[in-house]
């Protein structure tokens, strides 16, 4: 928040700033005003002391106004009303026997009225604190329900972030018990326990993660690790993996399993189906201010409509969700695009910008 921001959402320290700054502009702007009527220290002293007897009276009608705010609209303007006027008449009083006693060293009117003489000066200048004071509130109260509306805005967005994010561990959890369970009905018992221990590994990292924060890539690289390493134990030697990861990409920002989604689509619709095994790419570079990063396979591909596979080779939410993520971290800042793989299978490519934690301790592999 801007530093006029925090003063203004500061009540005490706003209104003690704008109350002395108010009172001594005025005493400033009558001075220079009356400069050429007197230019004697005694008169400089008169205007300092009324100006100071303003700054006293008009202290009280904070918390009058205050109290009026919580009235009724005609409550609130017949008492705002009042304590205008009677501040007025009593600030008028102050400033003529200041004249009177000071300045022309005792002089007395000869009539009790010539006490409150220029009392509509007192009004103006009263009025204008109010109409001050009234001004600000209303912007302070502007500005807190801004500041509401952002933070709710902000907790909706999370919450959604965080809705889209968890939605991958049940979809690649259901998927990894579902091989789980057909290595046990074969009885590959060694099989179905070493998943299950690679798959606790995998799930602790996942919950681990806090899905607004963004973490840097050598994390996401370890979580894929382990992910590959479950998908191992069911294809052995039919899985390749080759990756290719710029050395200045590691400490980059991204999103929390944002590529294993496209990586278990890949296995599930490229590897399966490849009697031989087939191999799944993974790349990060830099480009410009842009960090991309590149998933393919040589799958047997798929069709590509407007950009999107079809609903079948999609793996249920996974794809979408990418897309849904990255429109709701980055907004328009971003790209992903799914295209042809040649001479076989698809390529998905991302592109967000290029940020880099400030904390190193981010940049550490955590086990």
């Amino acid at each position: 928040m801007p530093q006029w921001e925090k003063l203004v959402d500061s009540r005490e320290r706003l209104f003690w700033t704008l109350h002395t700054a108010g009172w001594c502009g005025f005493a400033i702007i009558y001075y220079i005003g009356s400069f050429l009527q007197d230019m004697r220290s005694i008169w400089l002293f008169v205007i300092i002391l009324n100006a100071y007897s303003g700054w006293l009276l008009t202290i009280p009608l904070r918390y009058i106004y205050r109290k009026a705010l919580t009235l009724t609209p005609l409550k609130m303007l017949i008492l705002v009303g009042a304590s205008l006027y009677f501040t007025a008449l009593i600030w008028t009083l102050v400033k003529n026997v200041n004249n009177w006693e000071i300045y022309k060293k005792g002089y007395r009117p000869d009539e009790w009225y010539w006490y409150f003489k220029d009392t509509i000066n007192s009004l103006i200048m009263i009025g204008c604190w109010t109409g001050g004071y009234f001004g600000v509130k209303n912007y302070q109260m502007l500005l807190r329900e801004k500041q509401n509306v952002l933070k709710a805005s902000s907790m909706a967005h999370q919450a959604h972030i965080k809705m889209l994010r968890y939605q991958l561990n049940p979809h690649f959890l259901f998927n990894t018990l579902n091989a789980i369970s057909t290595l046990i009905l074969m009885k590959e018992n060694k099989t179905a326990e070493a998943m299950v221990s690679r798959l606790s590994d995998f799930l602790r990292y996942s919950l681990d993660k806090d899905p607004i924060r963004r973490v840097p890539l050598i994390q996401e690289i370890k979580a894929l690790e382990l992910y590959l390493e479950i998908e191992k134990v069911r294809f052995e030697d039919r899985l390749t993996v080759v990756w290719d990861i710029e050395e200045k990409t590691k400490s980059a920002l991204v999103p929390s399993l944002i590529l294993q989604p496209i990586i278990e689509n890949s296995i599930k619709f490229a590897i399966s189906k490849l009697e031989e095994g087939g191999c799944i790419s993974i790349s990060a570079k830099t480009f410009g201010r842009d960090l991309m990063l590149n998933v393919s396979d040589n799958g047997p591909g798929a069709e590509i409509k407007n950009g999107n596979l079809p609903t079948s080779k999609s793996g249920g939410v996974g794809l979408h969700n990418i897309q849904d993520r990255l429109e709701a971290l980055y907004v328009k800042n971003y790209s992903f695009v799914i295209s042809h793989n040649y001479p076989s299978g698809i390529k998905v490519n991302i592109r967000i910008p290029y940020e880099i934690s400030e904390n190193s301790s981010d940049s550490k592999i955590e086990n």
